[in-house]
Order: structure tokens, then C-alpha cells, then sequence
């Protein structure tokens, strides 16, 4: 039986921590409450079982794959008239993930209790964000939960073929450049300072270049690169804990969309996300104000988040929505113009759906040509400079040889 630490509130006020063995979270906090002990954080101590497979636990967490796959197979089980209880039972029994199905079986107990799926969902926001528990919410109010699960698997399926593009075109250059760096420091930590100690040997002077390579290999071997690692880590220290404040996270964001030939893909994926998702949102029966507040919180992009608050809060007013994204600099006017006309015509939902296809296009476009284009600019870049670090290694060599004849 899995075990959990938990801290919790006494009946006197005071603040205890211990541990309890439960079938699921749900059955812990339901003992503990039984004890007039009310609990504030549940976390589950790793079994032997857990261990045999926390790295796969760890990568399976938060893999989107799994929760494709569990919501798919939800949304069959549903629309073939089988209970929800009972769907999730049976889902329960074929999954190999240790930690998601103790998620899934303190879901469906809550469930059989009488709590809502979309209450017992938002418990787990490592596996289900926002936008899926929003689009269940609705589902059950409506009574179309199937329907909605579907809808959630297909836009979290298109998702992730996206961002799948993205990651194999980078691939092939970060495994290219990390190559090249590891023979870059061969050469220079071990080859050129041995070869430059034999020259020294014979009376030779080095050539310049040879020498400040051997100057370069020395500070590597030294404690200067330690040195050098820690000022690294401590600046990146400094920048992430800037980036997670409201004022960092807007300019690394108005810097990204800046960026040349980049930051038009990166602004291309940040508004296709937002019409796809917000497009989704309406489809499956979310009113407006409330679609544009789930969107806010998975835009990405702070400006873009900025852009979605006024535009709910015009919205809420009675105005329209495509000003304030026109006037976000994220949207281009052409496709504010383009929600306007939706907006206007009632066919906000489709036009968003349009816009969403055409950039994604676009995207994959870019990515193509960009990959064409960086794989060989990475190639010319690492075969210069390692061309530079042999005619460094051989230049000796050859004043060597011409003076011994």
C-alpha cells in the first residue's frame, strides 16, 4: 500500500507533519480528516515498485504522449455509453506509469464520491493545464464529456505534431555542434600543448597562433576554468531569477519577438497557439470572457497575455476584442483585421481556425528553410575554426621540418 507524507492543520490550530498509508491521495486526505486532522499538502514516498521505474516516471510525468493516449481512449469508452467511474477504472488497470495512475485512481474515488471530474482534475495540474480542465468543465455541464475529450485529444495531438517539427529540425544541428565542440577541445587541451612541448624541446620559437592556443589550452586545464564555470552559473543564476520576475519576463519576451528572421517564427507560433487554442475554447462552448482568461494563462508570450487581459476586459465592457491585440505588436493588423471580421460576422470561431492552419503553414515553411540554412552555416563556422586550430597544430611542425633542412 503506498505511503504519504503530509502537513496538515490539528484540531488545536497547530501544524503537524507525518506519515500515512492510504490506497490513493483522496483515501489519505479522507483518514486524516476523519481525525479531525486537516491536510494541506500530500505527496506519495516512492515505493520499491516506484524506484524500479522513477526514470521513466520522471519523463512520463509530464509526457503529453500518455495524456493523449488516456484521453483518447476516455472519449471511445464514453461515446460507447460506458460510465465514467467505470471508463477510468478500466483505464487504470493497463497503465505502467506508477505515479499518473495513482493519479487517475484518486481521481476516479473522488469521483465515485460525488465530486466533479473537472474538481478532481485541477488537483493534477502536472498532467492537465487550463485549457483541458476548461474544455471538461464544459463537457459536463453540456453532458457531452465524450465529445469534449475528443476535442481535447485531436487539439493536443496538432499541438504536439507542431512542436515535434520544431525539436527534430534541431536535432540534427545541436548533435552537429556538440561534435564539433568536443573535437575542438581534444585539439586544443591535448593535442596542441603536447606538440608545442616538443617543440619547445628543440629551441624553436612557437608561431602566434600556436601560442595562444596553448595559452587557451593552459586556462581550460587550470583553475581559471573554474573559475570561469562558476561566473557562468552564478550569471545564469542572476538572469533566470530576473526572467521569472513580471519586468524580466516582458523584455526577454519583447526581445524575442525582435529577434532577426527568428523572432518572426517565434511571433508566428505565439498567435497561432492563441488563435488555436481560443478557436478550440469556442468551439467546445466556453463563453468568450472565459475562453480569452484560459488563453491568457497559456499564450507563452507576456505580451501576448497583456494583449488577451485588455481584450477580455473589452469584452466584459462590450467592446470589441480586435483593438487591443492590434495594439499588442504581437498580431500583425492584417490578422487583427482578419478577428474583426469573424467578430462582426459571427464566425469568430472559424476565422480563428483559419488563421491558426495558415500560420502553422507559414511555421513550417520558415522551419525548412531555416534548417537548409543553418545546418551548412554550422558546418562552415566549425570547419573553420577547426581548420584554424590545425594549421595552428601543423604550422610548427612544418617550421620544424624546413629548418632541420
Amino acid at each position: 500500500m503506498p505511503r504519504y507524507h503530509y502537513t496538515a492543520i490539528a484540531a488545536n490550530g497547530k501544524k503537524v507533519k507525518g506519515a500515512i498509508a492510504a490506497e490513493s491521495p483522496y483515501a489519505a486526505r479522507k483518514q486524516l480528516r476523519s481525525r479531525s486532522i486537516h491536510p494541506s499538502s500530500i505527496t506519495q514516498v516512492s515505493s520499491s515498485s516506484e524506484k524500479k521505474s522513477i526514470l521513466s516516471s520522471f519523463w512520463a510525468k509530464r509526457s503529453k504522449a500518455q495524456i493523449i493516449d488516456f484521453t483518447k481512449q476516455m472519449s471511445t469508452l464514453l461515446n460507447s455509453g460506458i460510465k465514467l467511474t467505470e471508463a477510468l477504472s478500466v483505464l487504470t488497470i493497463q497503465m505502467s506509469d506508477v505515479r499518473f495512475k495513482n493519479a487517475i485512481v484518486d481521481i476516479r474515488d473522488r469521483v465515485v464520491t460525488g465530486e466533479s471530474f473537472t474538481d478532481a482534475l485541477s488537483d493534477y495540474g502536472d498532467y492537465f493545464d487550463v485549457v483541458y480542465v476548461s474544455m471538461v468543465r464544459v463537457g459536463e455541464v453540456t453532458g457531452s464529456l465524450g465529445q469534449s475529450l475528443s476535442t481535447i485529444a485531436g487539439f493536443m495531438d496538432k499541438r504536439r505534431q507542431v512542436e515535434s517539427k520544431i525539436i527534430t529540425a534541431m536535432i540534427y544541428p545541436i548533435v552537429l555542434v556538440i561534435f564539433c565542440i568536443f573535437a575542438i577541445l581534444v585539439l586544443t587541451i591535448k593535442v596542441i600543448p603536447k606538440i608545442a612541448a616538443q617543440i619547445e624541446m628543440t629551441g624553436q620559437e612557437l608561431p602566434w597562433i600556436t601560442k595562444r592556443l596553448t595559452d587557451v589550452g593552459y586556462i581550460m586545464t587550470s583553475w581559471w576554468l573554474l573559475v570561469f564555470v562558476v561566473s557562468i552559473i552564478g550569471i545564469v543564476w542572476i538572469v533566470r531569477k530576473f526572467l521569472k520576475t513580471e519586468r524580466g519576463s516582458y523584455l526577454r519576451d519583447k526581445l524575442m519577438l525582435s529577434l532577426p528572421v527568428f523572432g518572426r517564427l517565434i511571433k508566428q507560433r505565439v498567435v497561432a497557439r492563441f488563435a488555436s487554442t481560443l478557436s478550440t475554447l469556442l468551439g467546445s462552448g466556453l463563453a468568450m470572457a472565459e475562453s480569452l482568461r484560459v488563453v491568457s494563462e497559456v499564450t507563452g508570450n507576456t505580451l501576448m497575455k497583456r494583449a488577451v487581459h485588455q481584450a477580455r476586459e473589452r469584452i466584459l465592457a462590450g467592446a470589441d476584442i480586435a483593438t487591443p491585440l492590434k495594439d499588442s505588436g504581437v498580431i500583425d493588423p492584417a490578422i487583427a483585421h482578419m478577428v474583426a471580421v469573424g467578430e462582426k460576422s459571427g464566425e469568430l470561431e472559424k476565422m480563428l481556425k483559419s488563421i491558426s492552419d495558415n500560420l502553422e503553414a507559414s511555421t513550417d515553411l520558415v522551419i525548412e528553410r531555416l534548417s537548409a540554412a543553418v545546418e551548412p552555416l554550422i558546418i562552415i563556422i566549425m570547419a573553420a575554426i577547426i581548420g584554424v586550430i590545425a594549421y595552428a597544430t601543423v604550422l610548427p611542425m612544418l617550421e620544424v621540418s624546413s629548418g632541420n633542412f
